[in-house]
């Protein structure tokens, strides 16, 4: 979007200059996030008074057709079938990596020293080291005014923002305990096919980088406190599947190939926090009957706070002041104009869902593009979470070791 602006001319007439409030975009990656943030992108100046208006300027992937057909279907400009491409081209301001996240560190990295803002999806990468260099990179660049953010999206839910509000403003008091779930049941079925997210050399871990690493960030997010030590365990409840291909040369009983798992399917731990609370943590994605629910409930000296994300509008929310009589969890329908992000939408009760927290972070990221801020959560808030994930495998790989977290 340009705005005009008058300038003097030579001849003391006025004539119009424009100063350009676009961003322009480029997005690695088209399928189940690509699709999550092209709507977030398209959406966002069309609810949100934005101070720079995102262009869709082009999307990459190495399937030119299908990379095409979900360019058509968002709007973006153009595509791409090369990544380097697009840190190459003037029309590119900030590149969204929606990739697994084997790549995400050379992306990242490369954008960031070629001047290009950067989105990159969860986890930041898929080992500490590749998440120290990110932050690195991240830190060097912010020092030109390059700006770099991870993809926590769960933080922009209305509901739980306004659970972290809550806990600043000592609503609960002290926090003591903590429990995190993240339980789906996609892949019980021991039929279903071997792919990417299955496979550590892609993915860097299973149930635990996928969606543990979620309720992680939401934790320390929330309470504003550290997982300061940890003690893990995980399985592998299903250790081999068929091939969506046949690359693998392993044949099970039914004649069909069949590939190794190599990830988690569920983790657990029990940890300590910063402030002296201890929190349990527990996701799989062999939960039967669970699709996506993140269970976190905060117990504190003065009150608690519970949240589910299968009716992710509602926050229930105790005080422990109440009078005897009438004391129970109060449930807060977040759908009011005062909760976080909900003025932007429709009228008090009208719900939204999964699709507006990646438009919450897109009216984040952009407003602190345009105000020279460093956006949150961070690479660095990446990279802790990042160290977490590495000290529940090792807990796990060493039967139960306490791990401590470095600050």
């Amino acid at each position: 979007m340009r705005t005009p602006t008058r300038t003097p001319s030579v001849l003391g007439m006025t004539m119009t200059t424009t100063v350009d409030r676009s961003l322009r975009i480029g997005m690695v990656g088209y399928a189940f996030m690509g699709a999550a943030h092209s709507q977030a992108w398209r959406n966002a100046p069309s609810f949100f008074d934005l101070p720079l208006t995102p262009k869709m300027a082009a999307i990459c992937g190495r399937n030119a057709e299908a990379a095409s057909a979900v360019a058509g279907r968002f709007g973006w400009e153009s595509v791409e079938t090369d990544w380097h491409a697009l840190l190459r081209r003037s029309d590119v301001d900030l590149i969204d990596i929606c990739t697994p996240g084997d790549t995400h560190a050379e992306i990242a990295i490369a954008a960031l020293e070629a001047g290009k803002h950067v989105l990159c999806e969860k986890p930041l990468a898929n080992s500490v080291a590749e998440a120290e260099a990110m932050t690195g990179a991240a830190e060097k660049a912010a020092e030109s005014g390059v700006r770099s953010m991870v993809g926590f999206t769960y933080r922009r839910v209305p509901a739980i923002s306004l659970a972290q509000r809550l806990v600043a403003q000592g609503r609960i008091g002290t926090v003591r305990n903590v429990r995190a779930q993240y339980l789906q049941d996609w892949i019980v079925d021991p039929e279903a096919p071997l792919f990417w997210r299955l496979r550590r050399e892609v993915a860097g871990s299973g149930a635990l980088g996928d969606i543990g690493a979620h309720i992680i960030d939401l934790v320390q997010f929330i309470t504003g406190e550290n997982i300061t030590g940890l003690s893990a365990l995980t399985a592998t409840f299903i250790k081999e599947r068929p091939l969506p291909e046949s690359t693998s040369g392993l044949t099970g009983t039914s004649g069909t190939e069949m590939g190794e798992v190599t990830v988690d399917d569920a983790a657990v731990f029990i940890s300590k926090l910063s402030g002296g609370g201890l929190a349990t943590f527990e996701a799989t994605r062999f939960a039967t009957g669970r699709k996506n629910a993140i269970r976190i409930e905060i117990n504190g000296s003065e009150g608690s706070l519970a949240f589910d994300f299968e009716d992710m509008n509602l926050l229930h929310f105790y005080d422990n002041n109440d009078e005897p009589e009438t004391a129970g969890f109060r449930r807060i329908l977040v759908t009011e104009s005062v909760h976080p992000y909900v003025a932007g939408w429709w009228p008090p009760g009208h719900l939204i869902g999964y699709e507006h927290g990646f438009t919450h972070q897109v009216v984040d990221l952009v407003e602190d593009i345009a105000n020279n801020r460093n956006p949150r959560p961070s690479f660095a808030d990446g990279l802790r979470v990042q160290r977490i994930l590495d000290a529940v495998e090792t807990s796990a790989d060493n039967q139960s070791t306490w791990m401590e977290i470095p600050a």
